[in-house]
């Protein structure tokens, strides 16, 4: 059996990380299920928790203070190993069907629950292992001018792309069309008791809103929830550089549109002054096209720098069309 046991060491771990404790945190380690009567798995929960009050005599197992083994938890096996689940099941039940008003079992989210954002990427509301029942929200803006709607797509896991994590559901919010960039839409996830994800979107210039009722956020198959948590740890490094490349490329992306506005706003430029910020543009976009479909990134150095570069070129750009914009200003309201 020594085989099967170790593989509950790296879930063990696992709770310790996500509740960001170590074993010295904990006061007990309670026993339940009747494999735990086993005395390898005493022994082998003993050795990995570094429990104060386990030791073997003549080959029996007896609790008792081992002074090798300061500052661990106690092994508490005071409970019935076959009924324990069970009986936190029924309580849990009268709970929820209000029998039982002065005892509160809380659970936890068994992923991280977000939206797909512009770019394709996973915005978190909800991280995993939040304490339910719970509420969050955020604000997003419009992505594109005149944009009339937005979709509200709703994902649970741990990946930083949206399409690789698990799609719970999506809906559209209409609203009248405005610049890009305005605050538009409110999203409030709420996860009630019985583990049911409520999603509430709001017009945030109207009050309209649309709330929908999804699946629940907590009734997880556990070995889904595992194999999740193992591909995101797998690949958090390439993770992490898609979404550092796609938040560049989107600020990259619109600085490019903003500076042919202003060129095209400003036609008197000089002429060795617009040929200057047409190169930086131009490099820009041959940074943006080191991206591969394969990988989803590209030169993230060589595009940062390319950006940087833009940016600086361009003050003088920026501080004459805010001039402008001011001047426009003072004589819509006859100042001058």
């Amino acid at each position: 059996m020594a085989d099967l046991i170790a593989r509950t060491r790296p879930l063990c771990l696992q709770a310790l990380a996500d509740a960001r404790l170590q074993t010295s945190d904990l006061d007990q380690v309670i026993l339940v299920g009747g494999q735990t009567r086993m005395p390898l798995v005493r022994r082998f929960v003993a050795d990995l928790f570094q429990c104060v009050e386990f030791s073997e005599t003549r080959g029996n197992l007896r609790l008792g203070h081992d002074p090798h083994k300061p500052g661990g938890p106690a092994l508490n096996v005071s409970q019935n190993p076959d009924e324990a689940v069970a009986l936190g099941a029924a309580i849990q039940a009268e709970i929820l069907a209000g029998g039982l008003n002065n005892l509160l079992l809380l659970d936890v989210t068994p992923l991280s629950l977000g939206l797909e954002t512009f770019g394709g990427l996973m915005n978190v509301l909800i991280p995993r292992n939040t304490t339910i029942p719970v509420k969050a929200g955020e604000l997003f803006t419009t992505a594109v001018d005149q944009q009339k709607s937005m979709l509200v797509h709703v994902l649970q896991g741990e990946r930083e792309r949206a399409r690789d994590n698990w799609s719970l559901g999506r809906f559209t919010i209409e609203f009248a069309p405005a610049a890009r960039g305005l605050a538009r839409v409110g999203v409030q996830f709420e996860i009630d008791a019985s583990g049911i994800l409520h999603v509430l979107a709001r017009d945030i210039q109207t009050g309209r809103q649309t709330i929908v009722d999804l699946q629940s956020a907590v009734d997880v198959d556990d070995g889904a929830v595992q194999q999740m948590v193992e591909e995101s740890v797998e690949n958090a490094f390439t993770d992490l550089a898609i979404r550092r490349w796609v938040e560049s490329r989107l600020k990259a992306e619109a600085t490019l549109t903003a500076t042919r506005e202003g060129l095209a706003a400003c036609t008197d430029l000089d002429g060795e002054y617009r040929r200057q910020v047409q190169a930086a543009a131009k490099e820009v976009e041959e940074a943006l096209a080191t991206e591969t479909e394969d990988r989803g990134n590209g030169d993230l150095p060589r595009l940062k720098a390319s950006i940087s570069s833009l940016d600086e070129i361009t003050r003088p750009l920026a501080d004459r069309l805010m001039d402008q914009a001011m001047e426009a200003m003072l004589k819509q309201r006859g100042i001058i």
